[in-house]
């Protein structure tokens, strides 16, 4: 309870954080927001060219000759907020160890900064998925009403995981420059670039394990079938987000004053 109170007292240090975040990102950069959304649109382009012969006859249910692309950027669209906000939460701590050392505020503000310019970001990539949907032909549903509940478990999977992480990186520096390569590892092993089911069996049951598979499973059903999500792909995601948020929490309020003091 102490800590919502402090979060609603620094509310607006939290809001202009957000806000200078976001210029600086921009500074001097005469497209400005456009670049969020190059970066991802990017990598889909060269991704579905590279692998649109192979793979688009692998995608039934979608009538169209992008059908791969399309694919793709449901996949990316999730991916794209996980790991920004996985990855900032790891150094987060560390990041910004000048500002807690000089300023008095509630650190626990820190991840509620990277989740809001984490989620701007990912409105503009969304906007620009579907006007790239429309000038391929392909008209989202009803079924996008699902899209809020999705950004939450991706937002909470990545806050708990990544929080985690990120204290014992305050203590174990080894954590932060592991991770992004086990991120790469990540990228593959869920079903993003490919379709699980050219797989076999054995394999489709080991990507389950990792719980974003069933988050990404979920954003290609309501992007790319138009269908509504499937809770059983999503118990285990929101299972493992909460307890990852709950040790996070744990560890947050334990290490608390001892980070201080390592930083």
């Amino acid at each position: 309870m102490n800590q919502l109170r402090a979060i609603w007292a620094y509310r607006f240090f939290i809001i202009s954080s957000i806000k200078t975040e976001f210029k600086t990102r921009f500074i001097r950069s005469r497209l400005g927001g456009i670049w969020i959304v190059l970066n991802p649109l990017a990598q889909v382009a060269i991704y579905a060219l590279v692998l649109s012969a192979v793979l688009s006859a692998k995608l039934p249910g979608i009538d169209s000759q992008y059908a791969y692309a399309i694919y793709l950027m449901a996949g990316m669209l999730s991916w794209s907020l996980f790991s920004e906000v996985f990855t900032k939460s790891l150094n987060i701590f560390i990041e910004n160890a000048n500002l807690i050392k000089k300023m008095a505020f509630p650190k626990i503000a820190l991840p509620l900064i990277v989740t809001g310019s984490a989620l701007i970001n990912n409105m503009f990539l969304f906007m620009a998925v579907l006007v790239v949907f429309g000038l391929l032909g392909h008209t989202p549903t009803f079924a996008l009403l699902w899209f809020p509940l999705l950004v939450a478990i991706t937002l909470a999977l990545a806050l708990g995981l990544g929080l985690t992480l990120g204290i014992l990186n305050v203590f174990m520096r080894d954590i932060g420059q592991m991770m992004p390569i086990l991120l790469q590892f990540w990228f593959w092993l869920t079903p993003i670039v490919y379709v699980s089911t050219i797989l076999p069996p054995k394999y489709q049951d080991i990507l389950l394990i990792n719980p974003m598979t069933g988050v990404i499973l979920s954003y290609q059903n309501i992007f790319v079938y138009s269908k509504s999500i499937d809770f059983n792909t999503l118990i285990y995601p929101i299972t493992i987000a909460l307890i990852s948020i709950f040790l996070a929490l744990f560890m947050f309020f334990r290490a608390n004053e001892e980070m201080a003091d390592v930083l």
